[in-house]
């Protein structure tokens, strides 16, 4: 299930809804209950058997580099620096030769959902998926957007933040991507997985997987940042 897995973690973002809190370094680096975030997302890449991880940096991209050098435990780490901040998409695109497997485990540095990697990999190699995006229950979905899927879990329609108030499934933050279909993604150009690519690619083989666990954190505000930092210490203490 994980030989044939590269994850790519997207830490370049400019964390500017952040700056009021952490503001000396990349908001991947922010301390969670005693360790940097990023690396709740480098052990939950461990949990899944995955030996290797680009992650995709710009904004202060010295500290991460620095702290990690070339491996995380027994993680082999190859970082894919932006001179230009290229969104999610370009990111993922622009790392697309450092990706030496046939997929690629895609996840957001500054989210964490707690999910089954087994079963949303099993499900993707079943259906023959060209990509798969791993949802989540959320209470109110107008901070997120919200996703729509068909009775197959094929993906129907992307609903955009603020458009739709309420409980639905909201994108996790974690894509399994055939390389295949990356490559496909213009290089060189700023462009979003959520906005500009993933639209584009209904209609193809393209599902969505609704997480059985509800844990589902970013660290993107400072009101969810604490409570990263709750649900973490709880954790810690249990």
């Amino acid at each position: 299930m994980s030989a044939d897995v590269t994850a790519v973690v997207l830490a370049g973002g400019l964390g500017t809804r952040l700056r009021s809190v952490v503001s000396d370094r990349p908001k991947v680096l922010a301390d969670v209950a005693g360790q940097p975030f990023l690396e709740r997302i480098f052990d939950q890449v461990r949990d899944c058997g995955i030996t290797k991880v680009v992650v995709c940096t710009g904004y202060m991209a010295e500290q991460i580099e620095q702290l990690y050098g070339g491996k995380y435990r027994e993680l082999e780490i190859v970082f894919s620096r932006e001179r230009a901040l290229l969104g999610t998409a370009g990111a993922v695109r622009f790392a697309y030769d450092l990706i030496s497997t046939e997929r690629a485990l895609v996840l957001n540095g500054d989210s964490f959902c707690d999910f089954d990697y087994e079963t949303f990999y099993t499900a993707h190699i079943e259906q023959d998926a060209e990509a798969s995006l791993l949802l989540t229950y959320a209470d109110d979905c107008s901070r997120y957007g919200s996703v729509a899927i068909g009775e197959d879990c094929g993906i129907s329609s992307f609903i955009e933040k603020s458009a739709t108030a309420g409980r639905g499934l909201i994108n996790a933050g974690v894509y399994l991507i055939n390389c295949s279909l990356i490559r496909e993604i213009p290089p060189g150009r700023v462009l979003s997985l959520e906005k500009d690519i993933f639209p584009g690619w209904i209609g193809r083989r393209f599902f969505g997987h609704a997480s059985a666990r509800p844990t589902f954190i970013d660290i993107g505000t400072p009101q969810s940042l604490r409570q990263a930092q709750a649900l973490f210490e709880s954790r810690r203490s249990s």
